[in-house]
Order: structure tokens, then C-alpha cells, then sequence
């Protein structure tokens, strides 16, 4: 049998990962860059992590399903915001990312509001999305922490999250319109 401690690890990662977001974003504000990158490292595979253990030690459950992509939301949102403000990732693809974790975020709420709730799971467009989001974050952190930018990496992963990003949007539309049906 599974010690209680041990079936709620990949949830209490996940919340780690809620915390360690406004010290990222702290960082990041600060012109900390060599933190915000190591502080942000640790959030990223710490994302792998709790979804690992939930898979490996059969420990998913329905606080996960709710928590993980709500960590994931909310690093990426403030990642993405705070660097655009910054001055370290274009405006457009800040509002791009907003605007489809909105438009998922809207689409959930209005099915449980007109009593049509749709289940929470990740697709695996979204799954990808969220990795190549991290990637470019680290890319973007990393570079402006050690003074060096893989420009023509850093423009092909812009393009890559901005297509990425539709992509997954246009899969959750077409799953809610489908589940909104009569």
C-alpha cells in the first residue's frame, strides 16, 4: 500500500510549482536573470516530474487533473507577460498565449455553467505546446542570465510556439464546440 505522503507527491510538486512562480516572476522584474533562469529550471522539471510519478506509481488524481495545468497556466502566463514587459519576448506572442489559455479557461467555465461540465485532460497538442513554451522561457532566461542569444534558435522557437499555440487552441475549440453540441 501506498504511504498517504507518497500519493499526494506529484500534487504537492505541482503546488510547488504555484509557489515558485512569483519568485520567478520577483526575479525576473529585478533583472535577476541568473535566478529567474535556476528558479525557473526547477519549475520546468518539476513539471515532468509530478506527471511522471502520477503515471509510474499510478498516484493521478482528480485534484492533479485540476492543479497541474493550473500551475502550468500560471507560470507560463506570468512568464510570457513579465518578459514581454520586460522587453525580452515579442508582445504578440505574450497575447497569443494569454488568449488561448483564456479562450480554454472561458470554454471550461461556460460548459459547467450551462451544466454541460467537460472533462479536464490535457491533449497532446497542449502537451507539446506546454514543452516548446518552456523550452523558448528557458532559452529567453538563459540568455539574458549568461549575455548570449541563440537568435536564429530563439526566432524559430517564436514561430514554433505561435503555431503551436493556434494549433492547440483550434483542438480545444473543435473538443468544446463537439461537447456543446445538442
Amino acid at each position: 500500500m501506498v504511504s498517504r505522503w507518497f500519493a499526494f507527491l506529484p500534487n504537492l510538486i505541482t503546488i510547488a510549482r504555484l509557489v515558485l512562480t512569483p519568485a520567478i516572476i520577483a526575479m525576473i522584474t529585478e533583472a535577476r536573470w541568473q535566478a529567474a533562469f535556476l528558479i525557473f529550471l526547477v519549475a520546468g522539471a518539476s513539471d515532468a516530474l509530478d506527471g511522471w510519478l502520477a503515471k509510474t506509481f499510478n498516484l493521478q488524481s482528480e485534484l492533479g487533473a485540476v492543479l497541474d495545468p493550473l500551475a502550468d497556466k500560471a507560470l507560463l502566463i506570468s512568464m510570457y507577460v513579465t518578459l514581454a514587459i520586460m522587453g525580452q519576448a515579442p508582445v504578440w506572442l505574450a497575447i497569443l498565449i494569454v488568449s488561448r489559455d483564456a479562450l480554454i479557461v472561458g470554454g471550461v467555465s461556460v460548459s459547467w455553467f450551462v451544466s454541460r461540465p467537460i472533462r479536464v485532460r490535457p491533449h497532446i497538442a497542449s502537451k507539446i505546446t506546454t514543452a516548446v513554451q518552456l523550452l523558448l522561457a528557458a532559452l529567453i532566461l538563459g540568455g539574458a542570465a549568461y549575455g548570449f542569444r541563440l537568435e536564429a534558435l530563439e526566432t524559430l522557437l517564436i514561430g514554433s510556439v505561435a503555431a503551436l499555440t493556434l494549433a492547440s487552441a483550434t483542438v480545444y475549440l473543435w473538443v468544446w464546440v463537439q461537447h456543446m453540441r445538442p
